[in-house]
C-alpha cells in the first residue's frame, strides 16, 4: 500500500507538516515491540480485577477476548490513517474538525493525558512502597513522596531523550523481553494456584451479575481507547502501512487480553480482601516480576507525556516537543504526589464517551482518501461528534443490553460516511457542471 503523505493546510505550524518517508524508521517489528510494551502494566491487571466476582470466569474471558479485538482493532485503524499521512494525532483532528475547532479535543486530550501520566505514577508511587516495605519493613509517610520523585524524575529524563531511540534501543531489544518473562513467571505461579484450588472449580465460577457481559467489554474497551488520541503520533513514523496496522493491532491485542486475563486470575486465586499488588508480592518471585512490570509501566506514562508534548506543540509550537514533555512530567509528577488511588471506571468511561466518538468520525473521514477540511470549523463532522457523545450516555440508559462504546463508534462510522459520500457525490456534480 502507498503511503499518502497530505500537504499540510498551513505550513506556519511544523506540527502540520507530514513525516517524511526518509525519517520513517518503525516497522513491524518496532510498532508490536512498543504497542505490547504500552498494553502491559498494573494498571491494565487492575482494571481487570474488577470484573470479578461481577462476572463468571468464562464471561470474563469472552468480553476480555473481545473487547481487546475490538479496542486494538480501533487503534490499528488509526495508526493506519496516521502512518499513510504521516501525521500526528491533534493534526488528524484539525483535518477533521476544522483549523479552529480541533483545538477543544486538542486540550481536552492534554488534561487527560496529564491525568494518565498521574495515575501511571501513582500506580508505581504505591507498588514501590509495597515493594519496599516488603524488603526492608519500612513503612513511613515520606516513603510514597520519595517514590513519586523518583518515578518523577525517571519520567523527566526520558521526556528529554528521542522517543525513537526509546523505542527502538530500549524498549525492543531489552525492556519488552523481560516483562515477557515477568508476564510468563506470574502466569505460572498463579496457574499453578489454580490448578491446586481446583481448575474445573475455577473455569465453571459464577458471578453475581452486577456486570453484564456487554458492560464487560466496554469496560476492557476502555483500555485500549484511551490510547486512540495517542496512536498517531507514533504510527506517523512507519515505513508502511500494512506493517503498522498489523504490528499495533496484534502487539496490544496480545498485552491487552494477556494482562486482563492475568488480573481475573490473581484475584480470583487469592483470598477476598488482598490487593493486586499484595498478592503479586505473595507470589514466589514476585518481588522481582513486580519490580520487572514497574520498570515497564514507567514507558506507559511516557507514552503519555510524549504525546501529550505533540498536543502542546501543535498549539504552541513555539516551544519543542522536547520541553513541552519535561514540564508535563514536572506537571504529572506534582499531581501523583497528591493524588491518591480511587475507582477508575468512570474515569475510562469517561474518556471513552469522548474519543470514542471523536475517532468514529476521524476515521469515517480520513479512511480511503477522505478529503481533509479547510474550514475553522467542520460543521457536520462536529454534530456527528456530539451525538456520538450523547448517544454513548444514552444508550446503556435506553438499551443496557448494548452498551456504550460500541453503539457510539457505530453511530459515528455510519453517519460520517454517509456525509463523507455525500460530499463526494457534491463535489463530483460540481465538477461535471
Amino acid at each position: 500500500m502507498a503511503l499518502n503523505i497530505a500537504q499540510p493546510a498551513n505550513p506556519a505550524n511544523p506540527a502540520l507538516i507530514p513525516i517524511p518517508l526518509s525519517e520513517r524508521v518503525f516497522g513491524f517489528r518496532e510498532h508490536a515491540s512498543l504497542w505490547f510494551s504500552l498494553g502491559v502494566g498494573l494498571l491494565v491487571m487492575q482494571v481487570g480485577a474488577y470484573l470479578v466476582p461481577a462476572m463468571g470466569t468464562q464471561s470474563a474471558l469472552l468480553a476480555i477476548v473481545i473487547g481487546s479485538l475490538l479496542g486494538a482493532g480501533l487503534l490499528g485503524w488509526v495508526a493506519l490513517i496516521g502512518c499513510e499521512r504521516g501525521l500526528s494525532s491533534p493534526a488528524l483532528m484539525h483535518q477533521t474538525l476544522g483549523t479552529a475547532f480541533a483545538k477543544l479535543p486538542v486540550i481536552l486530550n492534554i488534561v487527560q493525558l496529564v491525568g494518565w501520566t498521574a495515575f501511571e505514577l501513582v500506580i508505581m508511587r504505591d507498588s514501590s512502597t509495597a515493594l519496599i516495605k516488603e524488603s526492608t519493613g519500612i513503612q513511613a509517610a515520606w516513603v510514597p513522596v520519595l517514590t513519586s520523585i523518583f518515578w518523577g524524575l525517571l519520567l523527566v529524563s526520558l521526556a528529554n531523550g528521542s522517543m525513537i531511540s526509546l523505542v527502538r534501543r530500549f524498549v525492543g531489544r531489552f525492556g519488552l523481553p523481560l516483562v515477557v518473562l515477568s508476564l510468563f513467571w506470574l502466569t505460572y505461579q498463579f496457574g499453578m494456584r489454580a490448578h491446586s484450588q481446583g481448575l474445573a472449580a475455577l473455569w465453571n465460577k459464577a458471578g453475581d451479575g452486577s456486570m453484564s457481559t456487554i458492560a464487560a467489554i466496554d469496560l476492557v474497551m476502555a483500555m485500549p481507547v484511551s490510547w486512540l488520541p495517542l496512536v498517531a503520533d507514533f504510527a506517523r513514523y512507519g515505513k508502511t502501512g500494512p506493517a503498522t496496522v498489523r504490528g499495533t493491532w496484534v502487539g496490544y491485542t496480545i498485552a491487552n487480553i494477556w494482562c486482563y486475563a492475568l488480573g481475573v486470575l490473581v484475584i480470583s486465586t487469592t483470598a477476598p480482601g488482598v490487593e493486586l499488588v499484595g498478592a503479586l508480592l505473595l507470589a514466589q518471585g514476585g518481588l522481582v516480576a513486580l519490580g520487572l512490570i514497574l520498570i515497564d509501566e514507567m514507558d506507559n506514562a511516557y507514552g503519555d507525556v510524549y504525546s501529550g508534548a505533540v498536543s502542546l506543540n501543535f498549539i504552541g509550537s513555539h516551544f519543542s516537543v522536547k520541553t513541552w514533555g519535561i514540564t508535563l512530567a514536572l506537571v504529572a509528577t506534582g499531581c501523583a504526589i497528591m493524588l491518591p488511588m480511587h475507582s477508575l471506571e468512570p474515569f475510562l468511561l469517561l474518556l471513552s464517551s469522548i474519543f470514542v466518538p471523536l475517532f468514529g468520525v476521524v476515521i469515517s473521514q480520513l479512511t480511503m482518501q477522505g478529503r481533509a477540511s479547510q474550514h475553522s470549523i467542520n460543521t457536520v463532522p462536529v454534530l456527528i461528534w456530539v451525538l456520538g457523545i450523547a448517544a454513548f450516555h444514552a444508550a446503556p440508559r435506553l438499551v443496557p443490553e448494548i452498551g456504550s462504546a460500541l453503539p457510539s463508534l457505530a453511530l459515528t462510522l455510519l453517519l460520517g460516511t454517509l456525509y463523507r459520500f455525500s460530499q463526494r457525490r457534491r463535489l463530483g456534480a460540481t465538477h461535471a457542471v
